[in-house]
């Protein structure tokens, strides 16, 4: 089951950018994420959000957020276009729920009127399969990271 997140799911988000992140890392602590600027505020002009159910327990989350220019995400293109971020908990990946949550995401950026979405992802990162096979092209290449566009159309 899928529903949309709230601003009550905000501790939730947090832990899913760490997971969104953590599938390198060896010793997660360690490692600084900014967290804060993909999830604080929730429910500013521009956020939207699902949340994937398992057993009637959250297991994983697709958000998307717009960021200005003075305050980037690592996915950022232009202040129109939201960036997008995704994760599920490492024991309930390769059951299709994060395919099931982007593409609904993403019927929701259409549907609420976006022309397309961006993302961040490291090149070796299993994802970014998913992420080709549902429409994102690259469009900025930096060091082991790439930066990607999907355009959204109506089917």
């Amino acid at each position: 089951m899928i529903r949309k997140a709230s601003r009550g799911d905000v501790p939730f988000l947090r832990d899913m950018v760490r997971h969104a992140y953590y599938w390198r890392w060896s010793v997660p602590e360690t490692a600084d994420v900014p967290a804060s600027r993909y999830v604080e505020g929730w429910g500013r002009p521009g956020d939207r959000g699902l949340i994937v159910l398992d057993e009637g327990f959250p297991v994983g989350a697709a958000w998307y957020r717009l960021f200005s220019a003075g305050s980037p995400g690592y996915g950022f293109l232009d202040e129109e276009t939201p960036e997008l971020t995704i994760a599920v908990v490492p024991s309930r990946r390769g059951r299709g729920l994060g395919d099931q949550l982007l593409t609904a995401l993403l019927d929701q950026a259409l549907e609420d009127g976006f022309p397309a979405i961006s993302l961040s992802v490291e090149k070796d990162n299993p994802a970014l399969h998913l992420y080709e096979r549902l429409g994102f092209q690259p469009v900025k290449e930096m060091d082991s990271t790439l930066v990607m566009r999907a355009e959204l159309e109506s089917s």
